[in-house]
């Protein structure tokens, strides 16, 4: 019998202090419980144009694992898939034949484009389970 695995997702904020707003950007689903060897996906939105989006994995007790850093396109490891699709703002992260590996935080950033004397980036996450 496959084993259910719980893979807890969280939100990011980003404030961008020249426009002195905060943009959205949600993970979904909130909560995910897959079978081992079944395929799934989580999807990243965000509100306002970026030009890249960056995915993590934080397992317990261990520090954060950059996963992908995508601006366009589509990009592979193994058995992890990212796309991002610019125009209707959101990155989609694949987890193809999961594992018991698999199990962790999952975590989206979206950059934004600005040069030093415009604006300054600032991530803060914030886990729902």
């Amino acid at each position: 019998m496959k084993t259910q695995r719980r893979v807890l997702l969280s939100l990011l904020w980003i404030q961008i202090c020249w426009l002195r707003v905060q943009m959205k950007v949600e993970q979904s689903p909130g909560v995910l419980t897959l079978q081992e060897g079944r395929n799934s996906s989580l999807i990243c939105n965000y509100s306002t144009s970026m030009t890249s989006v960056q995915w993590f994995q934080q397992n317990p007790d261990r520090c954060l694992i950059s996963l992908f850093y995508i601006a366009s396109g589509t990009q592979q490891k193994g058995r992890l898939k990212s796309t991002i699709n610019s125009k209707e703002r959101y990155s989609q992260l694949y987890i193809r034949d999961s594992q018991p590996e698999d199990s962790a935080t999952y975590f989206c950033a979206v950059d934004a484009q600005c040069s030093a004397d415009t604006c300054s980036l600032y991530t803060k996450p914030e886990l729902r389970t």
